[in-house]
C-alpha cells in the first residue's frame, strides 16, 4: 500500500457538513487492489492481536464486532485501514467515530476518510494505520513495542496540543452557546466571535482586562500597599533585595513563623512558608533568587489556603486549596504513596488534568523532616502526611469547593478588592481558618491578587461541586445575549461566483457597513485590498472573519478550497449557489457533474436554520439542493413562467425574477421592482443575460438580510463590468473603429454565457482569441472547440503558458477537432504563444468589430489593449427613467399575474 496524499479538514466538507475536523488520505492498495481480508493468509487472526479493541466497531452490521465480522467475511483494505486509525486515536484517549472509504474512479485507489480531534494526531494514525495492516499483511503480525510507541506519539501529540484546563473550559462553554472560536497563532491568543464582535483571551485574560491592573497585581508589594492604604486585611512584609537584609526583615514582621517569596513569582514558583529558623530563611531566599531578583518576607499567618474567583465585580467561586500529600494505608512507604498516588488517572504534567501529578523537590524534604519522615516512613492508617508548603494545583494540590460556604463580608471584600486592583477578572488568595466567618474575626488575610487566574480547581475540584465559572465570563464578555456573529454570505457556483460576490459586497456597502469579502482575485476590507491572489478558501475566509473592522463578510466558495479544507467557517446567514457546469472534472476525484453538484451544495447546506439558501431555479441540479439544505429557500430565475418559482411564491416564499425587463423582488402578494435590467451597467445594456443572472442571485441574498430595495437598487446602478470593479469579467474597451471584450471565460458553461453577449453584437465581424487551462479533459477542449465554432467568425487558438503537465500543442489541436466538426470550412488559426495571439486579433479587426480575448492571464490582455494608445472602457450606464417600486408597499405587476 502507498499513500498518495493526505489532507485536513477543518470546516463544512463534502463527506460531512457537521463533523468538520477529517482526514481524507488517497490510498492505493496496489497489489491488496483485489483481495479482500478473507483472501489474505492470518490477517484476521493478526488483527484481533494486535488492537482486539476492534470489536467494539459496530460498522454496517450494526452490533458490536460488525466490523470484525465484515473483516472475516472479507472487506477491502481501504475499509480496514480506516477502522484502524479511528481505534489507534481512541487507545491514545481522543474520542473519535466517523469514518468514510470509497473507492476512486481510479481500480484500486481509495480515499479514506477519518475523524480527528487534533490535526498532527489524525495525520499520524492514518500512516500508522496503514503501516500496521502493511505489517500484518506482510508478517502476520505488528510488533506489540510498535503500537505501544504509536500510542505513546499519539498521546504527545494529543497532550502538546491542550488548550489547558481554563482555555479548554472557557472554549467549551462557547461552544455551548454557539459563539465561534479560533486560535489566532500567537501568543495564545483565542478569538471568540467574529469581525467586529469579536473578544480576544489569552488564558483568562481578555480584551477589556486592564494593562494597569495587571502590572500592578504582579507586583505583590504593591498590591498589598494599596489595599492596606484602603483598610483591606493583608500580611504584614517587606521587601528585600539582598540576603544582608533578610535578619532585618525577619525581625520587621514580627519574626518567626515567616513566608518567603519572589516578588513577580506565579504558581507557586520559589515560594517557602511556614519558615522557623535561621537555616531555613536562607535556603528559602536562595530558592526565590532563582525566580525574582526582588524578595517579599512576610508574616505567615495560620489558616487554610482559598482561591475566590471574582469575574465582572461578582465572587463566582471559592476553592479551599490542600497541599500536595499522602494518606498513611499502615502498609506502603511514603514514596510507595506518592508513586500510588500519581497513578491517578486524574493526574498528569503540568496543567494538562484535573490534577498534578506530585514532585518532590527542597521543601518537600524539609517537610517531612520537620514531621519527622523519610520517604522510606510507613505512616499509619489514616495519617496525613504534607509533601509541599504550598497549596498550588499546579505543584500536586487539590481542591475542595466551598462557593456556598463564603461569608457575605468577605464576598463584599474580595469584590471591592478587585475594584480597587482594576481587574475584570481575579483570584484571590486568602489564609484563614474558617472561611464562613468574616476575616477580621479570625485573624485572615488576603495574601495576594492574581491576574489571570487558573480555573481547573473551580471547573473540576477535587470534592465538591464544580461551577461553571466560563459562563461567567461569557456572561460578562457577551451580555444579554449580545451577538458574537456577524453576517456572512457565501457565494459558489461553476461561473459567475467572482463577480456575483463582488456585487453582493457591493451592495452591502450601501448600507453603511464595512464589508470584507474573497475572491479570486483578491481578499479586500471596505474600498481596499488586503491580500492579491486567488483566495476563495478558508484561510482568506479566516483573514476576513478575524479582522475587528469587518461588520459584514462575503465568501466567495470555490470547489478547491472545500475539497483542500472544507468552508472557513461553520455556518452562514445566507449561502448562494449560482449554478453547476463541467469544469474541473477528473481533478480531486470529482469526475461527473452530479459529484460536482454533491460538493457545491455544501454552501447550501451550511448555512443556519433561519439563515437562507439562495438557489438557481433554472438550474435543476442546484434548485434540487433545497432538499438537502435544513434553512430557508430562496430562488431565483430568468424565467418568469418558472413552475418552481411559481409554487414557492404561493407557499409564501420568496423568489427575485426577471419579467418584463425588470429585475424583481416577488414575496407574497407584492413584487417590488428593482430596476430594469438595460439600467444596470453590469448587464452590459441587458444584453448579457448571466450577469442579469448573476444580478438577481446577488439582490435576492441582500434582500433576505434585510437590505433594503432603494440600497440594493443603487448598488446595482453603481457597479460595473470594470477592470476596477470586475477585472477579467467582461471588460469592454473601444479601441476607436473596433472593440475588444476580455473575460474569463474558461470552461463550456462560461462559453455560452459570453457567446450569448456576443451573438448580439451585430455591427461587424466578431473575432475569438481562445483556448482554456491544461489540466482539463481532452472532451472539454473538444467543446470549447465546437462552442467557438458557433460563436465567432474568426477564431485564433492560443495555449496557456502553463500547460498544467500537457504537451504543448494538444489543447490547440483537440479544439481545433472541435472547430471542424461543427464548421468545416471555419476561418481559424493558432499561435500559441497568449501574447502573439492577442497582438493578432486586435491588429486585424476590421471596423466596427468585436475583439474579444479569453485569457489565461487577464492583466496582460488589458495591458496589451490599453498599450495600442486612445482606449475607453466602456460600463454601459443607463440614465434613462426608470419606473421605481415602493419597497414597502409594493406595487402589484404584470408577474403577479404570471406566477399568482
Amino acid at each position: 500500500m502507498r499513500i498518495l496524499k493526505i489532507q485536513t479538514l477543518r470546516g463544512p466538507n463534502y463527506w460531512s457538513i457537521r463533523r468538520h475536523k477529517l482526514i481524507v488520505m488517497r490510498l492505493d492498495l496496489e497489489n491488496l487492489a483485489e483481495k479482500p481480508s478473507n483472501e489474505i493468509p492470518g490477517f484476521y487472526e493478526g488483527l484481533v492481536e494486535a488492537l482486539p479493541s476492534l470489536e467494539g466497531h459496530y460498522c454496517s452490521p450494526g452490533c458490536r464486532g460488525g466490523f470484525l465480522m465484515r473483516v472475516r467475511e472479507g472487506t477491502m483494505m481501504g475499509h480496514i485501514v480506516e477502522h484502524v486509525a479511528l481505534e489507534l486515536q481512541e487507545l491514545a484517549g481522543m474520542h473519535v467515530g466517523f469514518g468514510r472509504t470509497r473507492e476512486t474512479a481510479t481500480p484500486g485507489i481509495y480515499q479514506v476518510v477519518l475523524e480527528y480531534l487534533n490535526e498532527e494526531a489524525g495525520r499520524y494514525a492514518g500512516r500508522a494505520a496503514v503501516r500496521l495492516c502493511q505489517s500484518i499483511v506482510d508478517r502476520g503480525r505488528y510488533p506489540k513495542a510498535e503500537l505501544e510507541q504509536d500510542i505513546q506519539d499519539l498521546k504527545d501529540f494529543w497532550r502538546d496540543s491542550s488548550l489547558g484546563p481554563s482555555t479548554e473550559a472557557i472554549v467549551k462553554e462557547a461552544e455551548k452557546r454557539g459563539i465561534p472560536w479560533m486560535a489566532l497563532g500567537a501568543r495564545f491568543l483565542i478569538q471568540l466571535g467574529y469581525g467586529v464582535n469579536q473578544k480576544r483571551m489569552q488564558a483568562t485574560m481578555t480584551d477589556n482586562t486592564g494593562i494597569l491592573g495587571v502590572e500592578l497585581a504582579c507586583d505583590k508589594e504593591a498590591t498589598k500597599r494599596i489595599l492596606a492604604a484602603s483598610g483591606v486585611p493583608v500580611p504584614k512584609g517587606t521587601v528585600i533585595s539582598f540576603l544582608d537584609d533578610l535578619e532585618e526583615a525577619i525581625e520587621y514582621v514580627g519574626g518567626y513563623p515567616i513566608v518567603i517569596k519572589p516578588l513577580d513569582g506565579n504558581h507557586g514558583r520559589g515560594i517557602t512558608i511556614d519558615i522557623r529558623t535561621w537555616e531555613e530563611a536562607e535556603a528559602a531566599y536562595e530558592a526565590a533568587r532563582q525566580v525574582s531578583r526582588s524578595i517579599i518576607v512576610e508574616r505567615y499567618y495560620v489558616g487554610r489556603d482559598h482561591r475566590v474567583l471574582v469575574v465582572d465585580g461578582k465572587v463566582v467561586a471559592v476553592a479551599e486549596r490542600v497541599p500536595a500529600h499522602v494518606v498513611g494505608n499502615g502498609r506502603s512507604s511514603i514514596a510507595e504513596l506518592i508513586e500510588e498516588t500519581n497513578q491517578d488517572p486524574n493526574r498528569g504534567e503540568g496543567h494538562d488534568n484535573v490534577l498534578t501529578k506530585i514532585e518532590l523537590d527542597r521543601t518537600s524534604y524539609q517537610l517531612l523532616e520537620r514531621q519527622g519522615y523519610t520517604l522510606n516512613s510507613v505512616l499509619p492508617k489514616g495519617t496525613v502526611c504534607y509533601l509541599r508548603a504550598t497549596a498550588n494545583l499546579s505543584t500536586g494540590g487539590s481542591a475542595l469547593d466551598r462557593t456556598d460556604e463564603i461569608h457575605p463580608e468577605t464576598v463584599w471584600l474580595a469584590q471591592r478588592v478587585v475594584k480597587i486592583i482594576g481587574l475584570d477578572i481575579a483570584g484571590l488568595d486568602i489564609v484563614t481558618t474558617d472561611i464562613s466567618r468574616p476575616l477580621r474575626e479570625v485573624d485572615g488575610v488576603i495574601v495576594e491578587v492574581n491576574a489571570a487566574p487558573g480555573f481547573r480547581m473551580h471547573v473540576a475540584p477535587s470534592q465538591g461541586i464544580p461551577r461553571n465559572v466560563a459562563g461567567a465570563v461569557m456572561d460578562m464578555l457577551f451580555p444579554n445575549e449580545q451577538s458574537s456573529r456577524i453576517p456572512i454570505l457565501s457565494v459558489t457556483g461553476t461561473n459567475g461566483k467572482t463577480t456575483t460576490t463582488r456585487l453582493l459586497a457591493h451592495i452591502y456597502k450601501q448600507t453603511g457597513k464595512v464589508v470584507g469579502y474573497t475572491t479570486t482575485d483578491g481578499t479586500y476590507i471596505g474600498d481596499y485590498l488586503v491580500e492579491a491572489g486567488d483566495n476563495t478558501g478558508p484561510q482568506s475566509a479566516h483573514l476576513i472573519l478575524q479582522d475587528p473592522t469587518v461588520e459584514v463578510a462575503v465568501l466567495e466558495s470555490a470547489r478547491g478550497g472545500i475539497l483542500r479544507s472544507g468552508l472557513g467557517f461553520e455556518a452562514a446567514n445566507v449561502g448562494v449557489v449560482l449554478n453547476v457546469a463541467a469544469d474541473h472534472l477528473g481533478i480531486g476525484d470529482i469526475d461527473t457533474i452530479d459529484q460536482l453538484a454533491n460538493l457545491k451544495s455544501v454552501v447550501a447546506e451550511a448555512v443556519f436554520p433561519d439563515g437562507y439558501a439562495v438557489l438557481n431555479a433554472d438550474d435543476h441540479r442546484v434548485a434540487a439542493m433545497a432538499e438537502k439544505t435544513k434553512a430557508n429557500i430562496a430562488y431565483f430565475t430568468m424565467n418568469a413562467d418558472s413552475e418552481l418559482v411559481r409554487k414557492h411564491i404561493q407557499k409564501g416564499g420568496v423568489a427575485a425574477v426577471y419579467e418584463n425587463g425588470y429585475l424583481s423582488i416577488v414575496k407574497g402578494d407584492w413584487t417590488h421592482r428593482i430596476e430594469r435590467a438595460e439600467a444596470i451597467p453590469l448587464t452590459m445594456g441587458g444584453r448579457a443575460p448571466f450577469m442579469i443572472a448573476n444580478a438577481l442571485a446577488a439582490s435576492l441574498a441582500a434582500f433576505v438580510q434585510n437590505v433594503t430595495i432603494e440600497q440594493i437598487r443603487s448598488g446595482l446602478k453603481t457597479f460595473r463590468a470594470s477592470v476596477s470593479q470586475t477585472p477579467g469579467r467582461m471588460n469592454l474597451f473601444n479601441l476607436g473603429n473596433h472593440h475588444a471584450l476580455v473575460d474569463y471565460a474558461h470552461n463550456p458553461a462560461s462559453y455560452e454565457a459570453v457567446g450569448a453577449f456576443v451573438r448580439n453584437w451585430t455591427s461587424g465581424q466578431r473575432i475569438g482569441v481562445v483556448g482554456g487551462p491544461g489540466d482539463r479533459r481532452d472532451e472539454d477542449f473538444v467543446t470549447l472547440g465546437k462552442l467557438a465554432a458557433d460563436i465567432f467568425d474568426y477564431i485564433i487558438i492560443k495555449e496557456d503558458d502553463d500547460t498544467r503537465g500537457r504537451l504543448r500543442g494538444s489543447a490547440a489541436e483537440l479544439i481545433t477537432r472541435g472547430i471542424t466538426q461543427v464548421k468545416p470550412n471555419a476561418r481559424f488559426e493558432a499561435i500559441l504563444d497568449e501574447t502573439q495571439a492577442i497582438n493578432k486579433g486586435l491588429d486585424m479587426a476590421p471596423e466596427n468589430s468585436l475583439v474579444v480575448i479569453l485569457p489565461e492571464s487577464v492583466t496582460r490582455a488589458i495591458k496589451l489593449i490599453r498599450a495600442r494608445g486612445v482606449v475607453k472602457e466602456e460600463t454601459h450606464q443607463q440614465n434613462s427613467t426608470t419606473a421605481i417600486v415602493d419597497s414597502q408597499n409594493g406595487v402589484a405587476s404584470p408577474i403577479i399575474n404570471t406566477l399568482l
